[in-house]
């Protein structure tokens, strides 16, 4: 009977210590998300899987090309604390950004974006309209989908905060053909 004791004493200590473990990386270090919708074809397919790293931006700070993981902005259809979206930053804080002739301009350049098909173009927004240059506000980052007719995304809603971001997505895990790092875009 003693020995039954000790097994299931031992079971719950694993188990405890194995949550711990869990919940410790999923609130400090990483968290798995689900790719919903085509927002981000082709890079990024609907119902594949990402684990996002919560850690890089304690170190540094989001950067243009980066595809991030944010909170939905109070706006939208669902709220902050029902979903999360994937996009990637095209702009950061005191950047100014421009959408003009189906194209994005940072700092007056135009960004290419080779990562996406030659045939994608960049229509305006509400926030982001026709060759009016935008600022980015301090601590605010501007996100786009890579899917741009298909992505309701900072054209509409504008900036985020950079308290919204949870994380960088670092790595498909499924489906398993899709498993591997996010290569950094810049």
């Amino acid at each position: 009977m003693k020995s039954i004791g000790n097994f299931l004493l031992e079971f719950i200590q694993s188990v405890v210590m194995a949550l711990s473990i869990f919940v410790i990386f999923y609130l400090f270090i990483g968290q798995p998300n689900e790719v919903k919708g085509s927002s981000m074809e082709p890079n990024f397919a609907d119902g594949e899987y990402i684990l996002t790293d919560k850690v890089t931006y304690y170190f540094r700070k989001p950067k243009p090309g980066d595809v991030v993981v944010f909170r939905a902005p109070v706006s939208e259809p669902c709220s902050a604390d029902e979903c999360e979206y994937i996009k990637r930053v095209i702009a950061g804080p005191g950047d100014k950004m421009m959408v003009k002739d189906k194209k994005i301009y940072v700092n007056g350049i135009k960004v290419d974006e080779n990562f996406l098909p030659n045939d994608i173009e960049t229509n305006p927004g509400s926030w982001a309209e026709e060759g009016i240059e935008k600022i980015i506000p301090d601590d605010y980052y501007l996100c786009f989908g890579d899917n741009r007719s298909h992505s309701r995304d900072g054209r509409d809603f504008g900036p985020i905060e950079r308290k919204v971001i949870v994380g960088r997505a670092l790595l498909k895990y499924w489906p398993p053909k899709s498993i591997g790092l996010i290569p950094a875009i810049r």
